[in-house]
């Protein structure tokens, strides 16, 4: 019989039994009121691992009395998502609504994520997406503006007790009569909010207690069996997230032996080596943007070794990345200057694109004056139309983006100069 992990068994089968999301599941809240609703609608579930999509996602289809259909974006593509609208078809020919499951859905690209477009709108099946990045960044609009987003939260620590009570109570055969306290906290620090990862824990547990006829866990025990894998997980400020902000700040101090050992510590920790690979990715685009660009190739090749080569080869390319991240020219220049511009854009008015800028491919839209008056950059001198305006008529030159001196943005800063000086010789301000 094929061995199902404890993480399945204990899977909620209703809704009552979900432990944790109160401030979507409880009464009253969001979601409930959605499956209370008995309508069911599309959306994304965006949360951390272990926190419970999936479950939810399941549960949305029992309550619906759905057809599940589930896709995995890692594994998946154009192929899958076409055998999923044919059963989608046939269930919808017999009376039956079905419920289409992207996990991961933050991994498909564009083309991918708009082949479920026309299906969500003809009512085909409801989508439900599972994603651990920002859907604001990851999903296409046209995609999210037919989704609603509800937010999860890694669990809590009361949670994760609850689970472990669960745990206890519901698996006669694990034998296990108690878990010491100190055994339990040391189980909740290293789950960092992570239900599945907590169960994996515990089975693991189970599994050597039952060989050894032991019916109590102590955290001596406990440290024993799993060995140095919750070293790093206890109290006392070991935390994840103060771990990663040490990395991230060593990096940002260009201090490679510091960021070296942050790394290491997160590695030996159990941290998932491709969350530390999409960390040093964030560095490269936050601290040292244009300043030096090839760092940004770095990280990404980085990312991709490990991806290939997995551990332990593979994180010998992520330490190699953070000494470059630390030894780097550093600019938030670029970093700023977008945060301007979006929140700029947040709280402007919609201004018109200036005719001059607006693309012409019918004759009415020329007659109309579109296009008119462009100057083709190649066709001017230095290949540059100086004294072209490209922003919006009546507003002001923003000048957000100020290339710092470090790096390649002194000759970037360089050139903005010279552009802007010839800028002036035209009257272009």
């Amino acid at each position: 019989m094929q061995h199902q992990p404890l993480a399945e068994r204990l899977r909620p089968q209703k809704l009552g039994d979900v432990i944790g999301q109160q401030h979507i599941l409880g009464e009253g809240m969001a979601l409930r009121l959605a499956f209370e609703s008995g309508q069911p609608h599309s959306c994304i579930l965006w949360g951390p691992p272990g926190v419970g999509k999936t479950t939810i996602a399941r549960l949305m289809a029992n309550a619906f009395d759905a057809q599940f259909l589930t896709i995995n974006a890692v594994l998946g593509g154009i192929k899958e998502i076409r055998e999923a609208v044919e059963k989608a078809q046939i269930a919808q020919a017999q009376g039956r609504s079905s419920m289409v499951f992207v996990d991961e859905v933050h991994r498909f690209n564009k083309a991918q994520q708009d082949a479920f477009l026309a299906h969500i709108e003809s009512g085909l099946f409801t989508f439900i997406g599972a994603t651990t990045e920002n859907p604001a960044f990851e999903i296409n609009s046209a995609l999210l503006s037919r989704a609603t987003v509800y937010v999860l939260q890694p669990l809590t620590a009361d949670n994760l007790r609850q689970i472990i009570a669960v745990a206890l109570t519901s698996l006669a055969d694990a034998a296990i009569e108690n878990i010491a306290e100190p055994a339990i906290e040391r189980l909740i620090a290293h789950a960092d909010g992570d239900a599945r990862r907590l169960l994996n824990t515990l089975e693991t547990l189970f599994h050597a207690a039952r060989q050894e006829g032991r019916h109590t866990l102590d955290e001596q025990w406990v440290l024993k069996v799993l060995g140095e894998r919750l070293r790093r997980y206890d109290k006392g400020g070991e935390n994840f997230h103060d771990a990663i902000s040490a990395l991230h700040k060593s990096v940002r101090g260009s201090h490679p032996d510091a960021a070296l050992y942050w790394l290491c510590r997160m590695l030996d920790g159990g941290t998932d080596p491709l969350y530390l690979a999409r960390r040093i990715i964030r560095m490269a685009w936050e601290d040292i943007g244009l300043a030096d660009p090839r760092a940004l190739q770095i990280a990404n090749d980085a990312a991709q070794t490990y991806e290939r080569l997995g551990s332990p080869e593979g994180e010998l390319a992520l330490g190699q990345a953070v000494i470059y991240m630390a030894v780097a020219p550093k600019s938030n220049a670029g970093y700023k200057a977008y945060n301007q511009a979006r929140d700029f854009v947040k709280k402007d008015q919609s201004r018109e694109v200036p005719l001059h800028l607006r693309n012409a491919p019918a004759q009415l839209m020329k007659d109309l004056g579109y296009g008119h008056a462009y100057r083709y950059a190649h066709d001017e001198p230095n290949a540059y139309a100086a004294g072209e305006t490209y922003l919006p008529d009546g507003m002001k030159e923003p000048n957000w983006y100020q290339p710092v001196p470090r790096g390649l943005e002194i000759k970037i800063r360089d050139k903005l100069a010279v552009l802007r000086g010839w800028d002036a010789d035209k009257g272009g301000g």
